[in-house]
């Protein structure tokens, strides 16, 4: 017959792990693949129907998920509306800081540079995955005015990795408009590509990229 001290030894593995933290559910477990796969449905509703048109419903079918799935990673529309453009803009960050940093870069030319830049942006805009920093462009307005300063600040993070490459290329002759007008120029031109670029129709980013250089600056 087991004693009582027996008993008692053998409950208390049993008590240490009820006083335990539960174990996670599948989605908790899955968390960050579900939050992405989130963003990744959001990008795209937000970009094909616009932000007010696209529902939390709209987003959860689209993720493969249950109706309310999505708020339990995000607080509300307005907030996985700005997680988008947050992610967009630091993934288009990290890409162009990685371009810039690359082995080789510092010793090219500044138009080389600048090709190297719109190459990225490009790719940012118009390349796989791309409908994160269109849906900034379209809805920035949508965000309250504390969001907006933070992702206002990201944006002009990103818009000073130009601002060496364009003042190089002033300082040599190449490019003659004032360096912070063409800045803003330049990236307003390469921004417009997302209302009218369309692949079906020939051109590759790589001929938008040498139309953009011919047109922004004479190389000699």
């Amino acid at each position: 017959m087991t004693s009582d001290a027996a008993l008692l030894e053998s409950a208390i593995p049993a008590i240490k792990r009820a006083r335990g933290r539960p174990r996670k559910t599948v989605d908790e477990r899955d968390d960050g693949n579900r939050r992405q796969a989130l963003l990744l449905a959001a990008a795209q509703l937000f970009r094909r129907k616009g932000f007010a048109a696209t529902t939390t419903r709209d987003i959860a079918a689209a993720a493969d998920m249950q109706s309310g799935s999505p708020f339990y990673h995000f607080k509300s529309k307005d907030a996985l509306l700005y997680a988008v453009m947050e992610e967009g803009m630091r993934s288009a960050l990290t890409r162009q800081r990685a371009a810039a940093q690359a082995p080789g870069y510092a010793a090219l030319e500044p138009a080389q540079q600048l090709r190297t830049l719109i190459t990225v942006h490009f790719d940012v805009l118009l390349g796989p995955g791309s409908d994160f920093v269109p849906v900034m462009l379209y809805e920035a307005r949508s965000l309250p005015p504390r969001q907006h300063k933070a992702l206002s600040e990201l944006i002009d993070e990103y818009e000073s990795l130009w601002l060496p490459v364009l003042s190089a290329l002033h300082d040599r002759g190449e490019l003659r408009a004032p360096v912070r007008l063409a800045r803003l120029l330049i990236l307003g031109a390469l921004n417009w590509a997302v209302q009218w670029f369309d692949p079906q129709k020939g051109a590759s980013l790589q001929e938008l990229t040498d139309a953009a250089i011919s047109l922004f600056i004479k190389e000699f």
